[in-house]
């Protein structure tokens, strides 16, 4: 049993999410290290896929970069909304080949079969293809109660198929997914592990790129991963990483961070309320009379404490990165000011940019 102090155990978690002074090289050590990087469009500041990198690199990503990872040294993969380490790959097809549906969805299955091959048959003889260069040929239609899709059956078929392992996206173009089969997107040779082996080299890979997580928790899913843990003043029950106790002591030091909303840091609110002591509430889908903070503000972290929250926009018609606010949970001492509005000035630098300030 690990007993923690509150700092050593945030420190564990801002080390394992690439956001201490030791800035990691590259995109794929980054994707390597937090298992995946959430692909989102609202790019208020810079899409999340863009911005997640650049929280942990600096000033020398660009989005190229990831691109290349992607479709041409094939050491990242995209897969459900996300970009993935390529070292998960073979346990995730495993996890995908031996997945058993809801029956709604085996039933949607089941009813458009000939749907489902004449796609196969397609993208088999033709492919890569976007979704809209596949006809629809659906017998029966699923309900859309989300407003996500429209009535074409065809992106909803290719999505239940990949997360069979029957389809892969190989590249985009632009914000449209391009879809392949997969023996032409994945390596020939993958060794696949068992389903019972997967899940367990997945939790590792999770427990990694968490630090530390609460037992049984359904944002962090860790399983018995890892060895248990104590965390001071915290009546749960902690898994933590071996890997980050052994270098618990080795301690780079702070810095300030700007965080997407959809950064995986974020991902697990229990979690930012027990150790950080931060209760993070994504203001977008409120009416904009109810927001506090704004539209997509971006949480601030300096050392191993959130801050504050940055309402700011990229004026895309003017060229400029325009901040409405910044705004302090905590009044910032000369130092945090300092640190955040260096952290400011290097976004807008990366962009490319100027920085216009409120007043």
């Amino acid at each position: 049993m690990h007993r923690l102090t509150r700092d050593e155990a945030r420190r564990i978690v801002v080390r394992a999410q690439l956001l201490d002074a030791d800035r990691p090289g590259d995109v794929v050590e980054v994707i390597e290290q937090l298992g995946s990087i959430k692909i989102d469009p609202t790019a208020t500041i810079a899409p999340a896929e863009q911005s997640i990198p650049w929280t942990r690199i600096g000033w020398s990503f660009e989005p190229g970069q990831l691109r290349k990872a992607v479709e041409d040294d094939r050491t990242v993969f995209e897969f459900d909304g996300a970009f993935h380490a390529g070292s998960l790959l073979a346990p995730m097809v495993a996890r995908m080949r031996s997945r058993t549906l809801r029956p709604a969805m085996r039933e949607y299955l089941d009813a458009n079969d000939a749907f489902r091959r004449d796609i196969l048959a397609r993208l088999t003889a033709e492919g890569p293809l976007r979704a809209s260069d596949i006809p629809d040929t659906s017998v029966v239609q699923r309900n859309d109660e989300s407003g996500w899709y429209g009535s074409n059956q065809v992106p909803r078929m290719l999505e239940l198929l990949a997360l069979l392992g029957e389809v892969a996206i190989t590249a985009r173009a632009g914000r449209q997914r391009v879809w392949d089969i997969p023996e032409r997107v994945y390596p020939g040779d993958l060794p696949l592990p068992t389903p019972e082996e997967a899940d367990r080299i997945i939790q590792e890979r999770q427990l990694q790129a968490a630090g530390l997580a609460r037992e049984r928790s359904p944002w962090t899913p860790v399983g018995t991963a890892g060895e248990p843990a104590e965390v001071e003043g915290s009546a749960w029950r902690w898994r933590v990483d071996p890997g980050a106790i052994a270098t618990l002591d080795d301690d780079p030091g702070g810095r300030a961070a700007i965080l997407n909303p959809y950064d995986r840091m974020l991902f697990d609110r229990p979690r930012l309320t027990e150790l950080f002591e931060f209760t993070y509430v994504l203001e977008q889908f409120k009416p904009k009379a109810q927001r506090v903070y704004g539209y997509f503000a971006h949480p601030i972290l300096v050392g191993d404490r959130f801050l504050g929250l940055l309402d700011a926009e990229l004026d895309k018609k003017k060229e400029r990165l325009l901040v409405t606010a910044v705004h302090e949970l905590v009044p910032f001492d000369e130092d945090e000011r300092e640190m955040v509005d260096a952290e400011i000035r290097d976004l807008a630098e990366w962009l490319g940019v100027p920085l216009v300030l409120p007043g």
